[in-house]
């Protein structure tokens, strides 16, 4: 359905709101205090999401080497090569589906999608079933994610952008956090498997349960869309999925500057992601110690996003994106220092990277936000999620192979000097628009 689509052009999402809702319904008002109720639900239902990809962040690498005797780096991180190109796809189809189809709609889907994920982690036979679940766990998560920031993002309009998008990935990423200090905590106790993964079933069903209170967001788009001229250059159809997607990832110089900032942020991710379990493992810190250090780093990403969002509709997107690329290629190498207090080193690190992600996270998207008219926006978020999450592919990968050749340090130095250089192109590119 998506190839034909692209094929084919797709509707607008002008057209598809506009079709389902009137241009001011009644008793429909945009801002975060009216709509409260929902975007409180929506936080809730963001928590659970985290919670899921949090069980993978402790044990799964310790699991390919421990439990399958995977040997080579690039095998090991191959899960969350899957994982990242799934979401990253997801992304991008998602900003697409929402022409055809109702964001709730997609936000059950997702759920349902997601939930053989904890179980094949809990029991899976083989390591390619552990990378089989973790597509599954991608558009599980491509899905879910972007419905609940669309969503949010619709409720609020453009004043509170910023702060919308700090507490939903402040929520999302908490939880993360969260989960990785359970997981790690678990499999200290009982072992790598099957306790620590099935903890996400809880996740699972009170995020589908939540989900199905949810109201959607279609009378808020269209309201939203009432108040803007249509987009010019669009064909009678609207706008197009490449128009957007040349437009957001080349095109448009601060559109570009955003995209590549959120790839390379999610390198890092990707990369800390299978290198540091190993990393500190080598260097002889236990289980726990190295939950707690993969726990640090999405609970400061996540609470420091709160602040950062609001900070962002006052200072403006561009300042905090370029500080925290930077914050974040110091971080790193302050894992590599201290080599006689490893958890020293790597609890230092693991704050740094998750002070310098809850800079950029929220900027970003609202950056985004900024750039995109309303009935280009889930396009343009598609687009802009597509290029952000293949950061993990590519961090996995890079990892990989510079780790077999270079060993785990080198791996880790050259993702600080990369990140240094997005940062300097953010501030070449990114330009900041007018608040609302």
């Amino acid at each position: 359905m998506v190839v034909c689509g692209y094929a084919n052009g797709w509707d607008s999402e002008m057209t598809r709101a506009t079709a389902t809702a009137p241009p001011s319904p009644g008793g429909v008002r945009l801002g975060l205090r009216e709509n409260r109720a929902q975007f409180v639900l929506l936080v809730v239902v963001t928590a659970a999401v985290g919670a899921l990809v949090g069980l993978e962040r402790t044990t799964v690498p310790l699991i390919g080497t421990e439990v399958f005797g995977l040997a080579g780096n690039l095998a090991v991180f191959s899960f969350i090569i899957a994982f990242g190109l799934a979401k990253a796809l997801t992304n991008l189809a998602a900003g697409v589906l929402t022409a055809r189809f109702r964001r709730r709609q997609l936000l059950l889907a997702g759920w349902l999608i997601g939930v053989p994920v904890p179980f094949v982690l809990a029991w899976a036979p083989s390591w390619w079933w552990i990378v089989a679940a973790n597509v599954l766990l991608g558009v599980n998560q491509g899905l879910t994610w972007s419905m609940t920031v669309n969503m949010k993002i619709d409720l609020v309009g453009p004043a509170r952008r910023g702060l919308a998008t700090g507490l939903n990935e402040a929520a999302g990423y908490v939880s993360v956090g969260a989960t990785a200090l359970l997981t790690g905590h678990l499999a200290t106790h009982y072992g790598l498997r099957p306790a620590p993964e099935l903890v996400g079933v809880v996740f699972l069903a009170a995020g589908l349960g939540l989900s199905l209170l949810a109201k959607d967001t279609a009378a808020h788009l269209a309201l939203e869309l009432s108040r803007h001229p249509a987009p010019g250059g669009d064909g009678p159809d609207g706008p197009s999925f490449r128009k957007t997607f040349a437009l957001t990832s080349w095109r448009d110089r601060s559109l570009r500057g955003a995209s590549q900032a959120g790839l390379v942020n999610n390198l890092n991710d990707g990369l800390t992601w299978g290198v540091f379990p190993l990393l500190f493992a080598d260097r002889g810190l236990g289980i726990a110690a190295i939950g707690l250090i993969k726990g640090i780093y999405p609970l400061l990403w996540g609470v420091g996003q709160i602040p950062a969002g609001h900070l962002a509709d006052r200072v403006g997107r561009k300042p905090l994106v370029v500080t925290g690329m930077l914050v974040q290629a110091a971080a790193l190498l302050l894992a590599l220092a201290l080599p006689g207090d490893p958890l020293l080193a790597g609890v230092l690190s693991a704050a740094g990277l998750g002070l310098g992600t809850a800079l950029v996270y929220p900027a970003l998207i609202a950056s985004v936000s900024d750039h995109a008219h309303p009935a280009r926006r889930a396009h343009a978020l598609g687009t802009y999620r597509f290029w952000r999450d293949v950061g993990y592919a590519a961090g996995a990968l890079v990892a990989g192979v510079l780790a077999d050749a270079l060993g785990l340090s080198a791996t880790v130095l050259a993702a600080a000097v990369l990140t240094a250089l997005s940062g300097l192109l953010a501030a070449r590119w990114m330009t900041d628009r007018p608040g609302p």
